[in-house]
């Protein structure tokens, strides 16, 4: 892929909506009423998005030439967004960083992407190779926004709806990440697909608490929510006792967060004791919430509406929402697909396969990104026939609804039979003691792969107890082989659990 190719090919006028142009439409409607706030700073519609087109002027005036990749190394703020949309503006490509990133990993997004600049906060610009141009997303002394109405505003050409906009890495849970190409259209196409199908409207309060790297904080839910012209609150992580404050104030009632943050929430020792009435809507998603979990969850929670948000990055990432209506008698199901994507469920073959049958999900959708960056094979091996191979195994029912049944690449050989590990993952959660879990296939000479869960506890309990727990609740084939104690699960920022290290890790 080269700089002109990224560019896109539109020329003159900018044709279609852009990303920028969200934003932009929402100023132009309410300019005076609060988009963002981070910390002691707020900043109405308008004023978001004259910092907008300063720090696209700003980045203009680096150098940089539509389609240069600019990458993004930064903790949340308002900077952060500022630092993508300019991005969009100037017609540059963002390329966002999981900022936990270190050493071999971090260089390998940086130089495989061809981010020229990397814009970062101090804190983490020492972690960057030497000889990568940086520039500071905020100083020390948190300042650098308050000189912005110094930078004169970007006037030049705008984007094209067809041109990439950001390379969004994969999780890598499985492989090296690629950079899934992503275009205006596209995520302009998921915004729209977002504010329908999760009801999202400019009366809600929305906090923003999981890093907005992650393709599901930003584009499923800021951006969406700059659209329809709500005001929304960012937060530098999903701390409990400040989302509780928010929500008791009224400053704040929506959220999303992933299955671990929702279980750390419940676990709070102030869950249960704080008025969090105020809270009206609660989406999940990044990995698969267990139903024992969610009971809890609504049983504490009555009144809160539960969304359920499925996908992956090279969608944008939203792909089937189920929505609070839809909960009852398929609390395991994900959903049905958002307004602008199709999905099916295919074999092996790539062919359709009857409703109630595990099979590979497909997708066909503008929302879809176009291939990987700088890697035509693997791009080449994700679309078949005009449909994206998503990798995750599921089952479609009558009505329509899908539900995930594991990654394909998780799914466990055992004894030549296959097994699904959130099957075990669920029958584990119904066991007080158990926290956390996660369940992997490990090489066996007998078994092939020999079930085995990774447990989190939360009380003392013996591997010989949840044996006995789990055999009561599955068949005699799924039932884990072994239980192995740990403090803590492996994860990314958004919430996966790794399975990849836990597999490293425990393998003889």
């Amino acid at each position: 892929m080269t700089t002109s190719q990224a560019a896109g090919s539109g020329a003159g006028a900018a044709a279609g909506s852009t990303v920028d142009g969200v934003l932009r439409r929402s100023a132009r409607r309410t300019p005076a009423r609060v988009a963002v706030r981070y910390g002691p700073r707020s900043w109405t519609y308008e004023e978001l998005d004259d910092a907008v087109s300063r720090a696209a002027g700003a980045l203009r005036a680096l150098g940089l030439a539509p389609g240069d990749r600019v990458g993004a190394y930064g903790h949340n703020s308002d900077a952060y967004l500022i630092g993508f949309l300019g991005c969009a503006r100037a017609g540059l490509v963002h390329v966002p960083v999981n900022q936990n990133l270190t050493g071999d990993d971090l260089a390998y997004i940086v130089r495989q992407s061809g981010s020229g600049v990397v814009l970062t906060d101090p804190d983490l610009a020492g972690r960057l190779p030497d000889d990568v141009r940086t520039v500071a997303l905020r100083d020390a002394d948190d300042s650098l926004l308050a000189r912005l109405p110094a930078t004169a505003p970007y006037d030049g050409a705008q984007p094209d709806a067809a041109d990439l906009v950001q390379l969004l890495y994969t999780s890598g849970t499985t492989a090296l990440p690629k950079g899934a190409m992503m275009s205006h259209r596209a995520l302009v196409h998921e915004y729209v697909s977002a504010i329908h199908a999760l009801d999202l409207k400019e009366t809600d309060r929305p906090v923003h608490s999981l890093p907005l790297y992650h393709s599901a904080q930003m584009h499923v839910f800021l951006l969406p929510y700059l659209a329809v012209g709500a005001t929304s609150t960012i937060l530098d992580a999903p701390a409990a006792d400040r989302i509780f404050d928010l929500v008791e104030a009224g400053e704040a009632d929506s959220l999303f967060a992933p299955p671990t943050v929702w279980i750390g929430l419940s676990q709070h020792p102030d869950f249960a004791a704080r008025d969090l009435s105020g809270l009206r809507k609660a989406y999940y998603g990044a990995s698969i919430m267990p139903v024992p979990v969610l009971e809890r969850l609504r049983a504490r929670l009555p009144g809160l509406a539960f969304y359920n948000c499925f996908g992956q990055s090279e969608i944008g990432p939203l792909a089937t929402v189920l929505g609070p209506d839809e909960h009852e008698g398929r609390m395991d199901a994900c959903g049905r697909p958002v307004l602008f994507v199709e999905a099916k469920v295919v074999d092996e073959d790539g062919k359709d396969v009857p409703d109630g049958t595990p099979g590979e999900v497909v997708y066909r959708s503008p929302q879809l990104c176009d291939g990987y960056w700088d890697k035509p094979q693997e791009s080449e091996q994700a679309f078949r026939d005009g449909w994206f191979r998503s990798g995750d195994l599921a089952v479609r029912d009558t009505e329509g609804y899908f539900t995930v049944v594991d990654r394909v690449k998780d799914v466990i050989n055992s004894g030549g039979v296959l097994v699904a590990s959130r099957q075990v993952e669920d029958a584990l959660y119904t066991h007080p003691a158990v926290a956390e879990t996660a369940v992997i296939g490990l090489p066996d000479e007998r078994w092939i792969e020999a079930v085995t869960a990774v447990v989190v506890r939360s009380a003392e309990v013996t591997e010989a107890e949840l044996l006995d727990h789990a055999r009561e609740k599955l068949a005699h084939f799924k039932a884990p082989k072994r239980i192995v104690f740990v403090d803590e699960l492996p994860r990314n920022a958004s919430g996966k659990i790794l399975k990849r290290e836990l597999r490293d890790r425990f393998t003889e």
